[in-house]
């Protein structure tokens, strides 16, 4: 998955204080020169998204960037054109619209992603403009690259292609995330349940609950099955491995606890209804076999509402520490796999 960070390769600032070029190989390398430095600090930004945990920060960066566009964008303006400016308008074209990606489709994704959790739909969409905006750039890269060469073979400048550390960490990054993408995918289309699960036993809602249940097991064992199949990033299982004992749990709460939860509301449902009733009839003409039944149901619902409250905190210990192990394992991964150099 081609994150953000992917611009890098396009934003070529030139600082053209009154600068001029004798010739076409100055203007080219010159070019490739200041690449290059904005190439190690776009990924320097990649690395902060992959060993940083602030949202902040990365944010900080991304608005860091605008800033140094617009600049680069006015010092090549200002500055002349090398035989025409049309190699010079071309950069700036790319310049320009790299910085409209910034400030709309990346905006629009930040804004797509505060609302991604509330349904595997919102999710996927949220992923998909991610993709089509890194293709985008990813074009746009392709574009330029066609006008350099073109710019370097109308010159008869021979390019010599060398693939340099930081492309090779830039193509393992983007590598990195698709997998990290595809897994995370796995994972929230089950987990999704689970949310609406949560929402059901907040509500008190048995039906729900028990609907929510079947849903949360059905598509947690379909997760397991796929998780079976799926291609390891350099045989590194950690994260398939972590999101199955995710599945597991999930199973383990809707086949084995939630009958024992849904059991217990409907007690308390019909508690509430014998009082109602028993309330509702005038002392006098109360039988003993409705007391009696109604002190046995008291009795019933307090011993069984330690055990409820006892199985609510279990599952909620479990289900932090398994979507915190899953966090982990997500980052580490992306620690482990995008270099940090």
């Amino acid at each position: 998955m081609k994150h953000l960070f992917t611009i890098a390769l396009l934003l070529f600032m030139i600082s053209l204080s009154a600068q001029t070029f004798d010739n076409a190989l100055q203007y080219l390398e010159f070019v490739s020169e200041q690449q290059e430095g904005i190439t190690k600090k776009m990924w320097k930004y990649t690395k902060s998204i992959a060993h940083s945990r602030s949202d902040r920060n990365i944010e900080n960066k991304r608005k860091s960037l605008l800033k140094t566009l617009d600049k680069a964008i006015d010092r090549i303006k200002k500055a002349p054109g090398y035989d025409g400016n049309e190699f010079k308008n071309q950069l700036l074209n790319r310049l320009q619209y790299s910085k409209n990606m910034l400030n709309d489709d990346y905006a629009k994704i930040i804004d797509m992603k505060a609302v991604a959790e509330q349904s595997y739909d919102a999710m996927e969409a949220y992923m998909l403009a991610q993709e089509m905006a890194d293709k985008k750039m990813e074009e746009i890269q392709e574009q330029y690259e066609a006008n350099y060469y073109a710019f370097a073979n109308k010159h008869k400048i021979n390019i010599i292609e060398n693939e340099s550390d930081l492309s090779k960490n830039m193509t393992i990054s983007n590598e990195v995330f698709r997998h990290y993408k595809k897994m995370y995918l796995i994972y929230f289309k089950v987990y999704i349940n689970e949310i609406y699960l949560i929402d059901a036993l907040n509500n008190g809602d048995a039906n729900a609950i028990q609907q929510n249940a079947n849903a949360l097991s059905e598509s947690a064992k379909e997760g397991l099955e796929i998780l079976k199949t799926v291609e390891h990033y350099k045989n590194d299982k950690s994260i398939a491995n972590t999101t199955k004992k995710a599945f597991e749990f999930f199973i383990d709460e809707a086949d084995n606890k939630m009958p024992q939860i849904v059991e217990f509301l409907i007690l308390n449902e019909d508690l509430q209804k014998t009082q109602t009733a028993l309330e509702k009839t005038p002392q006098r003409k109360r039988t003993k076999e409705q007391i009696d039944g109604y002190n046995n149901m008291v009795n019933d619902f307090n011993k069984k509402v330690k055990d409820y409250n006892k199985l609510n905190g279990e599952l909620n210990n479990k289900r932090q520490t398994v979507i915190n192990n899953l966090n982990n394992t997500n980052q580490n991964f992306l620690s482990k796999h995008i270099p940090n150099d």
